[in-house]
């Protein structure tokens, strides 16, 4: 994309259900950038299969869309050829915790500088409605007839046990903290991962808008998100009171930090190729 002043805004008439959370994260993540002060150009968002992955196609800033499950790789090379890029992951719980789950994990471990929102309407809505892997036990679907029977995963507290610097759940239906905390996330420098409840309307009759926000509540101004047991044990709650808020964080080296070119040389995309040297690495292999 050409560098201009443009704001971001939204592009095309969206493919989503009337109701459906992703609209208010969609936004939410417009206001968030321009208030950055972020230019289209400057930021990539990536996205798997799903329907939150369709975002990138509603904001006029760098996209890429690819395989279900498999956002988080070409964010990660994306953010290390050119550091000076913000990159944003948005996924769905399917995509992220299920099929994505291994680059999940290790993207933990590399601590790449990216922002990573996952939309969690505890269902897979794309395909109709089955029980994804945070899918209360129990859950019926037209699929998981006798109800789910595999344990929830808790994607908050697994990122805080691997080692995530910035573990954050937030709310759709919370406009106000959605932005505070994607702004936080955005500004965080290392891996940020925020679990975004969303309402599924059309599939999930069970986690509705108003089951959330009777049960929804904001960590209070005393809770100290570095205290890391504290962090484990809020993560945890979940049934009747469902804690919001960033529940983790940690200033920690990034993966830029711990490699001498990446840290202090200019961004990769601007570094001279050696046609020859690469020829010969390419040679060695005949």
């Amino acid at each position: 994309m050409t560098m201009t002043d443009e704001k971001i805004h939204l592009t095309v008439e969206t493919a989503w259900c009337p109701g459906c959370g992703n609209h208010a994260i969609l936004a939410a993540v417009r206001d968030v950038l321009n208030d950055l002060g972020k230019q289209p150009h400057e930021v990539l968002i990536a996205g798997g299969i799903g329907q939150a992955p369709k975002l990138p196609q509603y904001l006029n800033v760098n996209g890429f869309c690819g395989l279900h499950g498999r956002a988080v790789p070409p964010a990660v090379a994306a953010k290390i050829a050119n550091k000076d890029l913000t990159v944003i992951v948005h996924t769905g719980d399917g995509d992220s915790y299920g099929e994505g789950g291994n680059h999940f994990i290790h993207n933990i471990r590399r601590n790449v500088d990216i922002t990573h929102f996952v939309h969690d309407n505890q269902v897979y809505g794309l395909t109709k409605g089955q029980a994804s892997p945070t899918s209360d036990l129990g859950y019926v679907t037209d699929v998981q007839m006798d109800g789910s029977r595999n344990m929830p995963l808790n994607p908050v507290l697994l990122a805080i046990t691997l080692g995530c610097g910035f573990v954050a759940r937030a709310f759709a239906g919370d406009p106000k903290q959605l932005k505070e905390i994607m702004a936080a996330g955005i500004r965080y420098r290392g891996y940020a991962l925020i679990d975004i409840l969303q309402p599924c309307v059309s599939f999930n009759k069970h986690n509705t808008y108003q089951w959330y926000r009777e049960r929804v509540h904001p960590v209070g101004p005393d809770y100290d998100p570095q205290d890391k047991l504290l962090a484990m044990q809020t993560a945890m709650e979940w049934g009747e009171n469902i804690p919001t808020g960033i529940l983790y964080y940690e200033k920690k080296p990034d993966f830029h930090d711990g490699i001498d070119f990446l840290r202090n040389g200019p961004p990769l995309v601007d570094a001279a190729v050696d046609i020859e040297r690469i020829r010969g690495f390419m040679d060695a292999f005949r």
